[in-house]
């Protein structure tokens, strides 16, 4: 993932890192369903080589995320359509600023 993807996805990096933070029972059903398919995914990165976050092991080798916030992210979608987002842009609009007002 190069610096200007990561900037472009900092909302949706946000939002993973407040969902893992403040855990919420529907997001981590969620997150539960997502890994389950990761878990069968050859892309998925155990040993953390593929990671852009050195140290955020387990990680996607498509995209270097770490799967604890991207999966956690409910604007955020598979790269490889294994998953899809559960918010639409309007929501997940509404969602930044709700995280940003929370700062």
């Amino acid at each position: 993932m190069s610096l200007k993807k990561l900037w472009k996805n900092k909302q949706k990096i946000a939002e993973g890192i407040k969902n893992k933070l403040f855990k919420q029972e529907h997001i981590e059903e969620i997150y539960e369903e997502r890994m389950a398919i990761c878990n069968t995914c050859p892309s998925k990165d155990d040993s953390g080589e593929h990671c852009y976050v050195p140290g955020t092991a387990p990680c996607c080798k498509e995209c270097g995320c770490s799967l604890e916030l991207l999966l956690r992210s409910l604007s955020s979608s598979c790269e490889e359509n294994k998953w899809g987002a559960y918010l639409t842009d309007e929501e997940a609009d509404e969602l930044n600023n709700q995280i940003r007002d929370a700062k």
